[in-house]
């Protein structure tokens, strides 16, 4: 090759390298958003225009809300409901994220039709239960179970503040009381009488399971750990508790650090309040699965908005990054043990079986490049970017879960998962 050959070849090398999205520096900011009120938009920063990002934005948004494959179904005049539709069913999970990615986009009808229809058919009015959502609900309102999952208040009551800070209190529903009282039912509840708990362990100040004694208030779930949500609670619950709620934030982000795998970064779906893993034969407990693909975006969340344990969650990211990246970045599969080795059995979604790469595990894995500085996180973004969720050949295809873990992530990702303060800011 001549001189001049080579010259060309480096100029055009080197404008690769500088115009190519996933060759950009990604470095993760020193503060939260509670401290500065401002978030990254790592799509920005790998060089797509913001017209693509809006654009991308909508149409996931459209897709779980509007589309032909949506996931929220409007009822009258006035209440609403998101179903997990391979298992036809409405769950606190799915309403809770709903009400959350509403109050986000300033959607006030979304939400309030959402939260009807939650205390109208999931809500318990009065029992041991009371204050708490069933879990699982038919569509037409019968319930499929009378026992509430923790994650569901978690978010309802996180999502109920924002209201109040965004929309107020006088518009027909008083979002503070609401999420008032469903802590102040949760503080109430007498275990040795009942046998339902507090969905926080109190002694642990930890999450339950279940907030149920026997069972499980016995144990935690690593992905329902949202630490900065507890920050939340402090600052706007005004229930009386505000120290009670930033000892749970600094609990929570310590038992992290004893469920995650020191080397892959993986946790199993369930563990003891020490972080052992959860072991009774079950096919779900002591491997990472479909509820463990939510803390790498867990993560990410309480790094964007507190920065508060960030050398910590900058080496976890780079270490569930590395071992993902290590099963091939577009074949990596979502179910591991903890060690990153294969289960011997898998978990079945939806009526099917199989090793999967899913988008809702693409799509948080890219979400948990907000708080890592290596090369491989533009490869997470961009895969994550150029990523869909369409049926698998087998005809599996899940709208709902991954439909709403590719939403949040491209959110958390495009610097629109944000803390709403007081006057909608």
């Amino acid at each position: 090759m001549n001189s001049m050959k080579k010259v060309l070849l480096f100029i055009a090398l080197a404008s690769f390298t500088v115009c190519n999205p996933v060759n950009k520096e990604l470095k993760p900011w020193d503060k939260g958003a509670f401290e500065t009120k401002r978030y990254r938009n790592l799509f920005a920063e790998m060089g797509y225009s913001r017209e693509e990002i809006d654009g991308k934005l909508n149409e996931l948004v459209y897709n779980l809300f509007e589309g032909p494959d949506k996931v929220y179904f409007e009822v009258g005049d006035s209440m609403a409901y998101i179903s997990d539709l391979k298992n036809h069913d409405v769950r606190t999970e799915g309403m809770s994220y709903g009400l959350m990615i509403a109050v986000q986009l300033d959607k006030k009808e979304v939400f309030d039709r959402l939260w009807r229809w939650g205390t109208k058919y999931m809500q318990h009015k009065e029992g041991p239960y009371k204050g708490y959502f069933a879990w699982s609900c038919r569509t037409d309102g019968s319930r499929n179970a009378q026992g509430p999952a923790s994650d569901g208040e978690l978010y309802y009551v996180t999502a109920l503040l924002f209201a109040s800070n965004r929309w107020g209190n006088d518009t027909g529903i008083d979002y503070l009381k609401e999420a008032q009282y469903i802590l102040n039912c949760s503080f109430a509840k007498n275990e040795t009488d009942s046998g339902v708990t507090n969905f926080i362990n109190v002694e642990h100040q930890l999450i339950t399971f279940t907030p149920e004694a026997f069972w499980g208030a016995t144990f935690t779930d690593p992905s329902y750990h949202v630490p900065a949500f507890y920050e939340v609670w402090a600052r706007w619950a005004s229930d009386g508790r505000s120290e009670f709620w930033r000892a749970c934030a600094a609990k929570s982000r310590d038992y992290l650090h004893k469920a995650i795998h020191p080397e892959t970064g993986l946790n199993p779906d369930q563990t003891y309040y020490d972080g052992t893993p959860v072991r009774r034969g079950f096919i779900i407990g002591e491997e990472f699965r479909f509820d463990s693909w939510r803390v790498p975006m867990n993560i990410a969340l309480d790094y964007s908005w507190a920065c508060a344990d960030k050398e910590w969650q900058h080496e976890y990211g780079h270490k569930i990054q590395n071992f993902l990246y290590s099963q091939g970045l577009e074949t990596f599969v979502d179910q591991y043990k903890t060690d990153g080795t294969l289960p011997e059995r898998i978990l079945p979604a939806g009526g099917y079986t199989a090793l999967r790469h899913s988008i809702g595990l693409v799509a948080t894995s890219a979400a948990v490049s907000l708080v890592c500085t290596h090369p491989k996180s533009r490869e997470f973004i961009a895969h994550f970017w150029n990523s869909g969720n369409q049926p698998y050949e087998d005809g599996y295809f899940d709208a709902y879960y991954d439909g709403l873990l590719q939403l949040f992530a491209f959110m958390h990702l495009s610097g629109n998962y944000r803390i709403i303060f007081p006057g909608g800011d």
